[in-house]
């Protein structure tokens, strides 16, 4: 695992700030990748992605705007890692006249349907909420069955998610599911703080959330609002990774809006300059997380560069092939006839079974 190096996240838009906060929000697919693109040739690892209706700016769940912003990404030839939102449809505004009916605001869709566009996509990361709580005049609601089935849904698909957490009992539910078997691997948290009746943006709320994390997770940080770089600084200080982007913050100083995000990656890498650190690339982001590569394009085809290797499937694929001639891609795990490929498209995974290459679509 690299040392001193620390995973910049880029949330580009998210889905509260309004374009009439900023006139250089992320709106439309075009813009929203163009910001992950450059967010990562300043520095950032990781783009975390909403997409929002072109002509309104209104949050949007239209799986074709996914599509089209991982497509312009990936064939852009940027390595940024592409983390794409699940939180949308979580929320419930009760009725004034009936709190048992839902009223304006309310967004709540079926768990499946919140990471439908995750399961056909198959992007690097996406985001997994674990919060219950208040949020302005509304309820998020999170429940534990709902998480599980998104849960279920996601790792099937080979998509890691980022637990996103709100306040310590989030943490506990995602260690329930770590223990059942539910989420495997490296567990990736994402601390959100300075959101209101949520976790405070301080040191001692920010240490103790570490302190109950499961052991060997990596994790992250990020504070809203002022609380952005304050939170980056706390959050390398105690040994996570970090995050910073114009879903969480649109301004640079007291005052003075933010060029673009790009600009909020360029103050983070500086201010990690200041703590010694640097920022991971794409690739050790990927080793720190133990995340496995998913990179084909949206419509399947494989765009793995490190391969050589053309994507296609052999005729017989889905059976034992044996002397099966590949490369071995840089970031397989083990060698020689033992090894595992964990690159090239998501539909693909190659294994050794007693001395026979198996290919499972």
């Amino acid at each position: 695992m690299p040392s001193g190096k620390t995973i910049i996240t880029c949330a580009v838009t998210g889905n509260l700030v309004r374009p009439d906060q900023h006139p250089g929000l992320p709106v439309t697919p075009e813009q929203i990748a163009r910001a992950a693109i450059d967010a990562g040739k300043a520095g950032a690892a990781i783009a975390h992605i909403h997409v929002r209706e072109p002509d309104s700016g209104k949050p949007s769940m239209r799986i074709e705007l996914f599509h089209e912003v991982v497509e312009r990404i990936r064939n852009s030839g940027s390595e940024i890692l592409i983390n794409l939102t699940t939180g949308e449809g979580g929320r419930f505004a009760p009725s004034q006249d009936d709190p048992r009916i839902a009223g304006p605001g309310t967004t709540l869709l079926h768990p499946l349907r919140r990471i439908e566009h995750v399961v056909a996509l198959k992007p690097d990361l996406c985001s997994l909420d674990f919060n219950t709580m208040n949020s302005g005049p509304h309820v998020v609601i999170n429940t534990p069955a709902n998480v599980r089935k998104m849960a279920a849904a996601v790792t099937e698909a080979g998509v890691k998610p980022e637990l996103e957490v709100f306040d310590s009992g989030d943490i506990h539910m995602a260690g329930d599911m770590i223990a059942e078997g539910l989420l495997t691997g490296r567990p990736f948290f994402q601390i959100v703080t300075g959101v209101k009746y949520g976790c405070a943006a301080t040191p001692e709320t920010i240490a103790y959330m570490k302190s109950i994390l499961p052991a060997g997770a990596a994790w992250s940080a990020f504070g809203i609002g002022r609380h952005e770089f304050p939170v980056l600084a706390i959050a390398k200080c105690l040994g996570g990774h970090v995050r910073v982007g114009m879903e969480d913050n649109i301004y640079l100083r007291r005052g003075e809006l933010v060029r673009d995000n790009a600009q909020l990656v360029e103050r983070a890498v500086a201010l990690l300059d200041i703590l010694g650190e640097e920022p991971a690339s794409p690739a050790e982001a990927r080793a720190i997380l133990e995340q496995r590569s998913l990179r084909g394009s949206a419509s399947g085809a494989c765009s793995c560069r490190s391969t050589g290797w053309n994507g296609k499937l052999p005729k017989d694929a889905g059976k034992s092939v044996t002397n099966l001639a590949l490369p071995q891609p840089a970031h397989s795990r083990g060698s020689g006839s033992t090894a595992r490929f964990m690159g090239c498209c998501s539909t693909i995974c190659v294994s050794p079974m007693a001395g026979r290459w198996r290919w499972t679509v």
